[in-house]
């Protein structure tokens, strides 16, 4: 029997590695008979506007697949729309699937994090209510790992490496700069409500590497006072003091830090705060009331967007999930996302399963307070035993005039091979 076609699409924000999985979904789809792969532009929001691609086009061969596993940035374009309920607006949902059938789609595939889940689950509870034909199955992806019921999400991995070779980097830059000055810096990591990422800057602690002196996740709330207290004591000992923070570190009372900075008030479709300035505002303060010399560095986008630094394991784990979601629809599986199972740490090893979108949309999973110290101020042995793993192993970009290459829509992918002939 012919197979229609399949339909993928990214939402939310990229990671190092969101494109190996789109390579993994097409990959497996045009090895299980599925006619074609379209790809949404701008996630459901795009698709809407009859906003598609034949991804066939732009994918020839094995070296397009290699090109587009190593591409950082979300390839097909991305978006943050919340999908309405069911009840308040029936004319999107009918809309959305009358462009499902129109294209022949088989598979709806998305590639995401918590709100990409609550899309899944929705379209899903749809598809159930009218008999569609469609299968409906998510694709784990966020740098933050805050997904329910995954052991961890892609793109956690490459973005943990980059943050802990950015640690060891910043902290070697601020002891260049300590004879006969005191010298304090503050990193910002990216994560809202959960402290995978922040924690992750542990990991430079080696031998070469002390690490960071401090460590704030948003799972512990943060006394501003006392963490300029801690800062003074460790200057009276040392010239120089990185701390690292999260950018969603809140006070007792529940208020961002970054809500002392001017800017804070922007929110996305979701009701998100558009989080920036932590690490500005402790360095002023910090400043202010000891009269050191500080730096903020915020690590911002470059932590989601470094596929030259991308972990082996994590883009080959994205790639795998990526072909488990067409072949858990290819079977029968419906409103599910993908997850990761940890099978063994030493080796490491792990598996795919598939899981209730229900029981995954829109629940944060956030870092267990046993892995953070009794002062709230580092993680422990546990929370960077199970990071570890995950960085290992590297992946070569495609080297071109000293350049990594990437797979572009809007170039012809072989113009930088024919030139150099």
């Amino acid at each position: 029997m012919k197979k229609g076609n399949v339909l993928v699409g990214q939402s939310g924000g990229p990671t190092a590695v969101i494109n190996s999985s789109l390579a993994g979904v097409f990959k497996t789809a045009m090895e299980r008979g599925y006619n074609k792969v379209y790809g949404m532009r701008y996630g459901i929001q795009g698709f809407m506007d009859e906003q598609y691609i034949d991804m066939s086009d732009h994918i020839k061969n094995e070296l397009d697949l290699e090109l587009l596993k190593r591409t950082p940035s979300a390839f097909l374009g991305t978006c943050r729309y919340k999908l309405p309920e069911i009840h308040e607006n029936k004319e999107v949902y009918e809309r959305i699937f009358e462009l499902l059938d129109k294209l022949d789609i088989e598979v709806f595939v998305y590639i995401g994090g918590n709100d990409s889940m609550d899309t899944i689950r929705k379209l899903f509870d749809y598809s159930l209510l009218t008999g569609a034909k469609q299968k409906f199955v998510g694709c784990p992806k966020t740098i933050d790992n805050d997904l329910a019921i995954t052991d961890h999400t892609p793109g956690f991995g490459s973005a943990a490496k980059y943050i802990a070779t950015s640690t060891k980097e910043i902290i070697r830059d601020a002891m260049g700069f300590s004879y006969k000055k005191k010298n304090v810096t503050i990193v910002e990591i990216m994560g809202r409500n959960a402290g995978w990422l922040t924690g992750a800057a542990g990991l430079s602690r080696s031998e070469d590497c002390e690490g960071p002196d401090l460590i704030y996740l948003p799972e512990v709330p943060f006394n501003i006072q006392g963490f300029v207290g801690k800062v003074k004591e460790l200057l009276e000992k040392k010239d120089v003091v990185v701390a690292v923070v999260s950018e969603g570190i809140k006070t007792e009372e529940g208020k961002y830090v970054c809500e002392y900075t001017a800017g804070s008030n922007t929110r996305d479709a979701f009701g998100h705060i558009q989080m920036t300035g932590t690490a500005s505002y402790l360095a002023n303060v910090i400043q202010g009331e000891l009269g050191c010399k500080t730096r903020a560095v915020e690590l911002s986008t470059l932590q989601r967007a470094a596929s030259h630094l991308a972990s082996k394991i994590d883009v080959d784990e994205a790639y795998n999930v990526g072909g488990a979601t067409v072949k858990a629809a290819d079977e029968g599986s419906s409103g599910v996302m993908v997850v990761i199972d940890r099978v063994s740490d030493d080796p490491y090893q792990s598996a795919t399963g598939v899981y209730d979108v229900h029981r995954i949309a829109n629940d944060e999973k956030v870092v267990p307070r046993k892995w953070i110290n009794k002062n709230g101020d580092y993680v422990t042995e546990e929370f960077l035993d199970y990071v570890r793993p995950l960085i290992q192993g590297h992946y070569s970009p495609m080297m071109v005039e000293g350049l990594p290459r990437h797979l572009n829509l809007s170039m012809h992918n072989y113009d930088w091979i024919s030139s150099k002939k």
